[in-house]
């Protein structure tokens, strides 16, 4: 087993990879949890192929345990789902001293999340993640969320979990576009902090559970400097700005979240080359680690106002600025106020 520590004082919690955890999740849970009753969130895809162990594992474990199903994709994470889950969690009598599983990926940490955060005030809960995107980025660091018709995560919280239980095994039945999907976000820790990992990404010398420790390694670290995404954190937004646009342009349906932030990363980085602010050649390289893990990197055609408005939903605008993640070169990142180059970001991006 793989065991690291995300380290924020009192909320501090173990992030713990093994190969089969689905099927030890009672004897994890029991760790950090000593209460009767676990309500499990998972959705329609996940639920075929995980909930049936991870609840005979929770039963074995002498848990009370019940589970709830949400639709699969992007689409449920909005505020009409929170008050789905608050009844699931009322039909159970769940109390603030029992304990909430997300057992799934992104969108499912997310909404379970938000709602363990808000539901009586507050009730623990753990991160069960199960797609690569999950496992890598979104189950790390508490940050929940809902979705608005405006734009992506307008609605959340800070809300640490208890412990993150990583089972390696789970990727084997993600379908190809989901595993690339999730590539996004490992490419992007390879842009922002580390050129080894990105040099072993793109020569293939890492295996998956390496992969996964890395990047949690980074995602940690960062967490732990920066847990309210004040400073340091908002380096992990690197694509986001515009990948944020993009999937809120579409309204959550074309493009998946890694593929839209693909596309940001290697738009933005191009921005910032034209600028100066960046080593030239260097979104070239990361094209040609998209392309390897068969990822988009080139921006939809897309409507100017309607790309102002997504950016100007953005929850990394400060004090009326947008602050934008760029590069030095691969593995160097930085912040940087975009005004008066904003309008310049957006013509750009619809070019």
């Amino acid at each position: 087993m793989k065991t690291l520590t995300v380290e924020l004082g009192k909320r501090s919690y173990d992030i713990v990879i093994e190969k089969g955890l689905v099927h030890k999740a009672g004897e994890e849970v029991r760790k950090v949890y000593n209460g009767a009753k676990v309500f499990v969130v998972t959705d329609s895809n996940v639920a075929r192929h995980y909930a049936e162990p991870v609840l005979a594992s929770l039963h074995d474990t002498g848990f009370e345990a019940a589970h709830g199903v949400i639709p699969a994709g992007e689409a449920s994470k909005n505020i009409d789902m929170l008050k789905i889950l608050y009844t699931y969690f009322l039909d159970f009598g769940l109390s603030r001293s029992d304990l909430i599983v997300a057992l799934g990926g992104g969108v499912v940490g997310d909404i379970t999340g938000f709602a363990a955060a808000t539901y009586l005030r507050g009730v623990p809960y753990i991160q069960m993640p199960t797609s690569l995107l999950a496992q890598v980025d979104s189950s790390v660091g508490g940050k929940v969320a809902a979705d608005l018709p405006q734009g992506k995560n307008l609605a959340g919280a800070f809300y640490q979990p208890l412990r993150v239980i990583m089972d390696p095994d789970t990727l084997d039945t993600l379908e190809p576009r989901y595993y690339r999907d999730g590539m996004g976000e490992v490419i992007k820790h390879g842009c922002i902090y580390s050129k080894d990992l990105f040099d072993k990404l793109l020569s293939g010398e890492i295996n998956r559970e390496d992969m996964l420790y890395a990047n949690c390694a980074i995602k940690s670290s960062v967490v732990k400097k920066d847990e309210l995404d004040r400073g340091e954190r908002m380096l992990l937004n690197f694509g986001h700005t515009i990948g944020h646009a993009i999937e809120c342009y579409h309204q959550f349906s074309l493009y998946s979240h890694g593929e839209a932030v693909a596309m940001g990363m290697y738009a933005i980085t191009t921005f910032s080359e034209k600028r100066g602010l960046t080593k030239a050649g260097t979104a070239d390289q990361i094209k040609a680690l998209l392309r390897k893990y068969g990822l988009p990197y080139e921006c939809p055609a897309m409507e100017r106002q309607k790309v102002v408005d997504a950016i100007a939903h953005d929850k990394k605008n400060l004090n009326q600025q947008l602050n934008l993640v760029l590069l030095k070169e691969i593995g160097r990142s930085f912040t940087y106020k975009a005004d008066p180059d904003a309008w310049g970001l957006i013509d750009h991006i619809i070019a």
